[in-house]
């Protein structure tokens, strides 16, 4: 099984129709744990819970900024990507839902993109849900390519879009500690790590948006700030004549490390 093919100047267009998105609807994309997003050799795989559609446009950013020199794939249910036909040349695949086929084609696949040294992201929820929903529940697939891969490492990231002071809202991410897959491990005991393992960085992020804590992040990029309108107005025009530079921050705040200024 070949891996899908990647249109490199398709890719880099799109990457950067991402960042806009980003920049236009969110105040900011912060991020925990982002040195754990690393190639050991082993291939990888990024589990994610599944919140909203700015899911996957997340995983095109976290790839852009942290991981570059590699290739990723991610399947996608196969009719909604017959409606957009340009995501096969982004690294997406098609994936019959809820048929045993779909199945067949998600381990094939998958196994063709670990094996070419890709990473692969999935959401293994298979669905929307809220990221306080508990217990976790998996759709088959995930713990059994994992088996069938060998030995791999399989990284956490948990994702919320909370309202802090702002008028638009942030992306918080956290990378959790990987989980790693040796030969003679079954299915049942890989996925209860999985759940167990993603339960436990959505906990530690939700406990980090709790405080509206900037400096709790490192600020992957920096999006619209301010209220907007006529009370954005006002200030600049109080702050024009006053001794006093003007911030279109609702809230000042002490930020956190910029992922562009220091180390990836």
């Amino acid at each position: 099984m070949n891996t899908p093919t990647i249109s490199l100047p398709m890719l880099r267009f799109f990457r950067r129709i991402v960042s806009g998105y980003f920049r236009r609807h969110f105040h900011a994309v912060r991020i925990s744990g982002a040195s754990r997003f690393t190639h050991d050799g082993k291939p990888l795989i990024v589990y994610a819970n599944h919140t909203s559609w700015w899911d996957p446009m997340v995983s095109i950013l976290l790839a852009e900024e942290l991981m570059a020199e590699r290739k990723h794939y991610a399947p996608m249910d196969a009719e909604a990507l017959e409606r957009y036909p340009i995501l096969k040349r982004l690294g997406l695949f098609p994936i019959e839902m809820k048929t045993a086929r779909g199945a067949v084609q998600f381990l094939r696949t998958g196994l063709a993109v670990l094996a070419s040294g890709g990473v692969l992201w999935v959401t293994p929820q298979g669905r929307f849900s809220d990221p306080r929903e508990r217990p976790l529940q998996f759709k088959p697939g995930l713990a059994a390519l994992a088996v069938r891969t060998g030995s791999c490492n399989l990284l956490p990231l948990a994702i919320e879009y909370p309202f802090w002071d702002e008028r638009l809202p942030e992306t918080l991410l956290h990378f959790g500690d990987a989980v790693s897959v040796v030969p003679g491990d079954s299915e049942a005991a890989i996925e209860e790590r999985l759940i167990t393992a993603l339960e436990a960085a959505m906990r530690h992020l939700q406990a980090l948006a709790i405080t509206r804590r900037a400096t709790a992040f490192t600020t992957l990029a920096r999006g619209t700030a301010g209220t907007g309108g006529f009370y954005a107005l006002w200030r600049r025009m109080r702050a024009g004549f006053q001794p006093q530079t003007y911030r279109p921050e609702h809230t000042v705040v002490q930020e956190g490390t910029r992922m562009r200024e220091g180390t990836k």
